[in-house]
């Protein structure tokens, strides 16, 4: 991995330098994936990330949607992908569970119900890759595991932003020795509020901004630094969004990690339709010999007792989290993210949230 120095002003250079780059990667990310055998997929629901499947199925020669379940509306839309316009469609997943042979079961169903698709996947023994959370409560979230467990099947979650290009660079940097012992972690996640479906807007289905945003960077704080989480108290609320009743457009939490250091995490809905993109992602990871950080106006920077300040301008290659779920299942790859860290971030964001309803500290 590349570097140069100027932690500056952001140049044309700095632009062009990372348009470059984002180029290359994506022209890396084209290539086509072959498996040993061919894959047969089913789609419940289309809410979240169900692009992190669709949109890589160009590259999966070896793989057929055979089946997708939702609203009439949600499969029609679906359905313009030439890749899904053969599928059967259900209304009722259960049906499609009991009617068509499938592989692998991608759960993509608002937050609420997603437990039980899951876990109605695992009780006919097939394998499933869920969005995130695997479940809005701790009680669901037991129940998955014990199903999971019992089934034997191959569990995988939607965390993409583990296989971006920027995130794989910090985790390297860290992995390095160069920052140190990390000792503090600072994120952010801030959307656009948009016109959002009814289900986020119903505490029952939704379950919380925490669990349902933070998990990303939960998932990203644990892995880059390196460091275990063992405490948490939140902070959330809904701030001028008339109507609105469940979908926090403000929180903040502070996590303790297992060296004594602290990890906070800011996230909310109030970026303006103006910016330039829908999301202002931020990770900054402080350790005892250095400082990284990642935001997208300047790129990953870098500062050390090591070297002078740099930008990190020769990325790693983005990955895909549905290819890499598939590639471990099918081909024998070690996953990038294990069913350890899967199950924990989501102990974690369901503490974090539950710590913000009850205004205490929780242990982890």
């Amino acid at each position: 991995m590349n570097s140069r120095t100027a932690l500056g002003p952001v140049s044309r250079r700095t632009v062009l330098s990372a348009a470059a780059t984002l180029i290359a990667s994506a022209q890396q990310t084209r290539s086509e994936v072959r498996l040993p055998r061919k894959v047969r997929i089913a789609i419940i629901g289309f809410d979240g990330h169900p692009g992190e499947i669709t949109g890589v199925l160009s590259r999966l020669p070896d793989v057929e949607v055979v089946a997708i379940s939702d609203k009439p509306a949600a499969m029609a839309r679906a359905a313009r992908n030439p890749r899904l316009a053969g599928a059967k469609q259900f209304t009722d997943y259960e049906h499609m569970l009991d009617r068509v042979k499938a592989d692998v079961i991608a759960v993509c169903n608002n937050n609420g119900e997603r437990a039980g698709a899951v876990i109605a996947s695992a009780k006919r023994g097939i394998n499933v890759i869920a969005e995130k959370p695997l479940a809005i409560v701790t009680s669901d979230l037991e129940r998955v595991k014990q199903a999971v467990s019992a089934s034997g099947i191959q569990l995988g979650m939607l965390l993409p932003m583990r296989y971006s290009p920027a995130y794989l660079a910090l985790k390297q940097i860290v992995d390095s020795g160069e920052l140190g012992e990390i000792a503090l972690i600072s994120a952010q996640k801030s959307y656009k509020a948009g016109n959002r479906p009814e289900w986020m807007l119903r505490r029952e289905t939704y379950g919380g901004t925490i669990p349902w945003i933070g998990i990303h960077m939960v998932d990203l704080m644990r892995w880059t630094s390196g460091r275990e989480f063992t405490a948490t108290a939140s902070f959330q609320g809904i701030v001028g969004s008339p109507g609105n009743n469940a979908m926090e457009n403000t929180t903040a939490s502070i996590f303790q990690l297992d060296n004594g250091g602290t990890a906070t995490l800011r996230m909310d809905y109030f970026r303006p339709e103006s910016a330039p993109t829908h999301g202002d992602d931020r990770l900054r990871l402080a350790g005892t010999k250095g400082v990284a950080e990642y935001m997208a106006a300047t790129g990953v920077t870098v500062v050390s007792d090591k070297a002078k300040p740099r930008v990190i301008s020769d990325l790693p290659p983005a990955g895909s989290v549905f290819i890499d779920y598939l590639l471990s299942v099918y081909a024998g790859k070690e996953a990038t993210l294990t069913l350890k860290d899967i199950y924990r971030t989501n102990e974690i964001v369901l503490a974090a949230r539950d710590a913000a309803d009850q205004r205490t500290i929780v242990k982890l």
